[in-house]
């Protein structure tokens, strides 16, 4: 048990932790970029651990009053000890977006991600040096000598990183320029900035009048239109689904064998616009652009299918993931039970064939809408790390898998064996959806499946998902989109055959485009509708 520690000597040992402990994946983005440059001055790299302890104890000194300095600091060391292992063994960020999508976790969800590893990391860089520091004797001095003691050791802390910059300035400036991603894996200061701005923006800001947009919807028939049934689209959001394990995009694993026989369009090269649930499905449905998006300023608007609903569309939204992000606040909406089936969910999750269930269901009722009809399934699909839980026995294809949590513990052969088993049983369940919809006889219908973001595979060291966009690798922003349409969905929108089988082609694409191509596939005319953004546009009569 420490003793009799000065104030100063504590805060120094908790900068020194934090340098040493949590910040060990901040040094190995330093030595990733060391490894890039021609020329490595020795002292320069020998300075980098000196700034940051010096810098941390200046900056800790504002916090290690008596009173506030234990429970500060072990509540700090908790949080921290979280963000260490995710970054250590996930390569996770937490920039504002990852803050976002962490607050909105479901106690389910949070469960995926205890193991063994983590419990133990959390036990040794978490409980125990928040026990040490609980149980530390610490000697405060009276207020004046206290202060004064103080001020000494922060203007030693801020000489030492003034003579430093000083001293290697350019060559500082030179490695933060040529590695901006560094910044984001100092432990404790950005996941605490990014937290701190993701309160400010989502609690303490003045609210924002909310918008409605679109109230000028209306469906106009299009030219050549010769079907007079209603129509139909189901829109499934697909759950981490990256393009590269999809058979359609060249992919060498039959992947898409339940959906190939069934003539799907397979957009190319389409990019999310986020790294995670929280802002690429807000953001995906909203009417500003990945590069203008405000989460802020999205929560109080309209989306797409509060427009369609202007219109006059029957919508609904039916989840089995961690909701709709608020989406689909303003229409209809139903949220899987995780106790409605004991063969396909376990209490915290649902397999997808809940949705294939939930849709007969929606389709077969008697008092069904005999009129234009939106109906959106927000699947599980491949959420991770507990990806051997998205898919029955009897879809366990690549073998062998990895069962369990700690995916950085698996080889990446089950890793990848595992991740692509979830690719497979959500092309199944989009087979079973189509095979229902080709089986009406009430509506014109359609499918449509478009993924939220990626997933990193432990490729370039990084696992799961939510890096920052601007360094976010392939693996996480490109996503698989796919449609199937009907002859009498086609008919009835205007569309031409032909052109449509070339789509098959093109690509370019982006979740910037489904907000226009939503209210173009149910024909509908508003201020708000940028036909050039809809990306069948170009097959209509």
């Amino acid at each position: 048990m420490l003793k009799s520690l000065s104030v100063n000597r504590v805060t120094f040992l908790l900068a020194l932790f934090f340098v040493m402990i949590f910040n060990i994946p901040f040094f190995s983005i330093v030595k990733k970029g060391l490894e890039h440059q021609s020329h490595v001055d020795p002292i320069f790299v020998a300075t980098i651990p000196v700034f940051l302890v010096a810098a941390l104890g200046f900056l800790f000194s504002f916090f290690s009053v008596k009173y506030l300095l234990k429970p500060f600091f072990i509540v700090l060391i908790l949080l921290s000890s979280g963000v260490f292992f995710a970054a250590y063994k996930y390569g996770v960020v937490f920039d504002t977006g990852m803050i976002e999508n962490t607050f909105q976790t479901n106690s389910a969800e949070a469960l995926t991600y205890v193991n063994w590893a983590s419990l133990a990391s959390f036990a040794l860089t978490g409980l125990v040096p928040a026990f040490l520091l609980y149980k530390a004797d610490i000697e405060y001095r009276p207020f004046t000598k206290e202060m004064l003691r103080k001020i000494v050791f922060m203007l030693a802390n801020l000489a030492v990183v003034v003579t430093i910059a000083f001293v290697y300035m350019q060559n500082y400036a030179s490695f933060v320029r040529n590695n901006d991603q560094i910044k984001h894996y100092i432990v404790p200061t950005y996941f605490i900035g990014s937290a701190s701005k993701y309160i400010y923006q989502t609690y303490l800001q003045a609210p924002i009048t909310y918008q409605q947009l679109g109230t000028d919807a209306k469906v106009t028939e299009p030219a050549g239109a010769t079907e007079t049934k209603p129509k139909l689209l189901v829109l499934v959001v697909g759950e981490t689904a990256r393009a590269m394990n999809y058979q359609y995009y060249g992919y060498n694993r039959p992947t898409n064998q339940y959906t190939q026989p069934l003539g799907l369009i397979a957009f190319n090269n389409v990019q999310s616009c986020g790294t995670a649930t929280a802002v690429s499905l807000p953001c995906m449905f909203s009417r500003m652009d990945r590069k203008d998006y405000d989460a802020r300023h999205a929560r109080a608007q309209d989306t797409a299918v509060d427009v369609l609903h202007h219109a006059g569309i029957n919508v609904f939204w039916v989840d089995n993931d961690s909701g709709c992000k608020g989406v689909c606040d303003r229409v209809p909406n139903y949220t899987i039970d995780v106790n409605m089936d004991d063969k396909l969910c376990d209490g915290e999750f649902c397999q997808d064939q809940v949705m294939v269930d939930k849709l007969k269901e929606l389709l077969s009722a008697k008092d069904q809408p005999q009129h234009d009809r939106l109906i959106v399934l927000h699947i599980v699909g491949s959420h991770g790390p507990t990806y051997y839980r998205r898919y029955p026995e009897d879809h366990r294809q690549f073998t062998p898998d990895c069962p369990r949590s700690d995916i950085q513990n698996c080889s990446h052969n089950e890793l990848v064996n595992t991740y692509d088993n979830t690719i497979l049983y959500t092309d199944f369940i989009l087979s079973e959806i189509v095979k229902q919809l080709q089986q009406q006889t009430t509506y014109a219908p359609a499918m449509m499946y478009l993924s939220d973001h990626g997933e990193s595979l432990g490729e370039k060291g990084l696992y799961l998902h939510g890096t920052p966009y601007s360094i976010a690798p392939a693996e996480q922003t490109t996503v698989p989109w796919l449609s199937w349409i009907s002859e009498g969905y086609a008919n009835d929108n205007g569309l031409k055959t032909a052109c449509l089988a070339g789509l098959q082609q093109r690509g370019g694409y982006s979740q910037d485009n489904l907000f226009d191509t939503l209210l173009g596939l149910f024909n509908i005319h508003s201020s708000v509708y940028q036909p050039d953004k809809d990306v069948f546009q170009q097959c209509r009569s």
